[in-house]
């Protein structure tokens, strides 16, 4: 305690957001008490006009997680309709105090050694977004300091079917931040009829990264290929504008049948002649390289296995991820 009676400031809170998560929350916040971290840390949880037993859970854990050096701050409000997640945890951070925010989903359960692990990250990236592995930037496993979420957030509090994580990840980028892997499982990602995720329209995901990538990548090129010659490939071909299609030199592919084809005809365009794309071989193909794919994953969660395609998005451009070990530039669009 500090002078005056007041907690002192936790080291790391952790920032959970709730909205009807009664079926998950027991598990959840077992995770926060198991954590291995030795620093002070605190629980910061906003109820999204809950209308379960999820504040009742959560009264439970408060006496649990305080016996054992946790503090706990819980917030919310009971309106007849939630405000969504962007709402929720900005609140959570309002009302918590911690120098690093940790991000968790009340429908996830953390490894003990996640707090540890990125806190340890983030001290030597002080400007860094931190994840576990996997293949997608996935927001429970977030973590990062206070004064960074200051200078970049905060989150998007549009509501329902806003992607506020995306929204917020794409302005941790354009200010300059950088993602930190930590190269270890720190979460149980539980995929659900009932995740909020499912309020975001494919669509709208799609929309933001290709305006993402027509805004930081495609004005340093003067052309590009697309390395996808079926339908996602030309999926992204259309969706570009104008000017941005007119830098696609080629489409390149591996299937042959595709290949034979000799070209991709945009029909639908205004211009005459219509553009006519080359298909080439990807051995022919010049860079720099939009990789364009739909990612499918498998997670075990619960006890059965859930196949997700079109995950969250991640911009990739490391070495493993270059095709065919080209010296050259790519980006990934998923």
């Amino acid at each position: 305690m500090e002078a005056g009676g007041q907690p002192a400031a936790a080291h790391v809170s952790v920032i959970l957001p709730v909205h009807n998560a009664e079926a998950w929350l027991d598990e959840c916040l077992r995770s926060v008490l198991q954590q291995d971290f030795e620093d002070s840390m605190e629980l910061s949880v906003f109820n999204d006009a809950s209308k379960d037993k999820s504040m009742t859970i959560i009264e439970k854990w408060k006496v649990k997680l305080e016996d054992s050096g946790i503090l706990v701050v819980i917030g919310g409000h009971d309106s007849p309709s939630p405000r969504g997640v962007g709402y929720s945890k900005n609140q959570a951070i309002a009302q918590s105090s911690g120098s690093y925010l940790c991000f968790l989903d009340s429908d996830d359960a953390m490894m003990p050694q996640r707090v540890r692990l990125q806190h340890e990250a983030a001290v030597r990236h002080p400007t860094s977004v931190f994840t576990s592995h996997g293949p997608t930037v996935v927001m429970p496993t977030w973590f990062c300091s206070r004064a960074w979420f200051s200078h970049v957030g905060p989150f998007d509090e549009g509501g329902q079917g806003v992607p506020e994580d995306l929204l917020f990840f794409y302005s941790h980028l354009r200010k300059g931040g950088g993602v930190v892997r930590v190269d270890q499982s720190l979460l149980i990602y539980r995929y659900h009829p009932k995740a909020a995720t499912h309020s975001v329209l494919e669509t709208t995901i799609w929309t933001h990264r290709v305006r993402f990538l027509e805004e930081r990548a495609l004005p340093h090129w003067a052309a590009f290929t697309i390395w996808n010659a079926g339908r996602q490939g030309r999926r992204l071909y259309r969706s570009l504008t104008a000017e941005s299609r007119r830098k696609v030199v080629a489409f390149c592919d591996v299937d042959e049948n595709k290949i034979k084809k000799g070209f991709y005809s945009y029909e639908d365009s205004e211009e005459r002649p219509k553009p006519r794309v080359p298909i080439l071989h990807f051995r022919a193909a010049r860079p720099p390289f939009v990789i364009c794919v739909k990612l499918a994953a498998r997670f075990v969660v619960a006890g059965y296995t859930q196949q997700i395609t079109d995950m969250d998005p991640r911009w990739q451009n490391s070495e493993e991820n270059k095709p065919h070990r080209h010296p050259c530039r790519s980006l990934t669009l998923s």
